[in-house]
């Protein structure tokens, strides 16, 4: 992760956490690999609220590869360095 050519911020449409708080599963549609794969997920949490921001970008082994316009579900799970307790969670991509 974290290589991928042309990353951009993906917004996602649903953030759940984990039983305990201390994970969050994201939800969000995107475009097929190797034209468009998950390169990071930026976690930034604070005192009242968890920014939470995709990128995706063209999987580098792939660079001349000809994309299909086709919209497939994807979903990551990320964790948390405390629990979320009640924090507000935050699309970064918005």
């Amino acid at each position: 992760m974290g290589n991928t050519l042309n990353p951009r911020k993906i917004p996602w449409t649903s953030a759940t956490p984990s039983a305990d708080g201390t994970s969050l599963t994201l939800v969000w549609w995107s475009g097929v690999a190797p034209c468009t794969v998950l390169d990071r997920v930026e976690v930034e949490e604070a005192a009242k609220r968890v920014t939470v921001t995709i990128y995706e970008g063209r999987d580098p082994h792939f660079p001349d590869t000809a994309c299909i316009e086709i919209a497939v579900e994807k979903t990551t799970t990320v964790r948390l360095s405390a629990p979320l307790d009640g924090r507000e969670v935050v699309d970064g991509a918005k």
